[in-house]
């Protein structure tokens, strides 16, 4: 097959599938926002979102299809009514690109009544530039203009602390590798609570991504982490859900429930 014509097809049909996954704030009790994933045609080699950004970036195409993308994911999640934060992918790369158009984003906001205060442009370490003053500048941009900025995959590279030092984000998103089984390594669990500290010392949002147990969860509550995104609370979803997990509601009654018997338990020791 073809990738670069199939690609270019892909493209000039804009034959691309918007997928919504949520994340949710265990703090307020409520869907925190969306994460908007993209596949490709399911019957096509291009389906999975890695070997259909590899291969824009490999063919020159990068620019052209990021803004398919950033087109279908706003057109889509303004049609479903989605409430909350929509947070957009970016390719770093495409900041690189001299003929990138500017102010596209925001007319395909305008045009379905989103404001960019309600857009995250998530940046992933997975793609380090060797530009950060180019970089700054793109993000200077779109924070002007209201959107705000997160720093996806957090230690999945060398480059992770550099990038968040440079782009001084508004969230960052730990990688799945040290949420994994964290309940069970002390080594991960320092890790995250050395980035929820510094996080918490330069009010940066953190956010957990891809939880799959309630062990983990449980775990990263205990921490301090309150935003979480994954397989445990919902996949992603072209009709993702609209409420917060039951999961979430227990835990905030075991909250309650400790912060009521610590009330209680106060109480009764003045009396004494």
């Amino acid at each position: 097959m073809n990738f670069l014509l199939a690609l270019k097809e892909i493209i000039a049909k804009e034959q691309l599938t918007a997928l919504f996954q949520p994340i949710y704030s265990s703090a307020q009790g409520e869907l925190y926002g969306y994460e908007a994933l993209i596949r490709g045609p399911s019957d096509s080699p291009l389906h999975s979102p890695n070997v259909l950004f590899d291969a824009a970036l490999e063919y020159g195409l990068l620019s052209e299809l990021e803004l398919v993308c950033r087109k279908i994911s706003i057109a889509r999640f303004a049609e479903l009514k989605l409430k909350s934060r929509l947070f957009l992918n970016v390719n770093p790369m495409v900041f690189l690109q001299s003929d990138h158009p500017h102010g596209t984003t925001l007319s395909y906001l305008k045009m379905h009544g989103l404001k960019p205060e309600q857009v995250v442009i998530e940046l992933s370490e997975k793609y380090p530039i060797d530009a950060p003053e180019l970089l700054q500048t793109a993000l200077t941009h779109y924070r002007d203009l209201g959107f705000k900025i997160a720093v996806d995959d957090l230690g999945a590279g060398y480059s992770g602390l550099k990038l968040w030092s440079e782009v001084k984000p508004d969230y960052v998103k730990i990688d799945r590798y040290f949420i994994y089984q964290c309940d069970r390594d002390p080594i991960k669990r320092e890790f995250i609570r050395s980035i929820l500290n510094l996080g918490q010392s330069i009010n940066v949002q953190v956010i957990a991504e891809g939880i799959e147990t309630e062990a983990e969860f449980s775990q990263l509550n205990e921490l301090g982490i309150s935003l979480f995104q994954g397989y445990l609370f919902a996949r992603p979803e072209a009709f993702p859900p609209l409420n917060i997990p039951q999961i979430f509601k227990h835990q905030q009654r075991e909250q309650g429930y400790s912060v009521h018997s610590e009330q209680v338990a106060a109480n009764s020791s003045r009396c004494l």
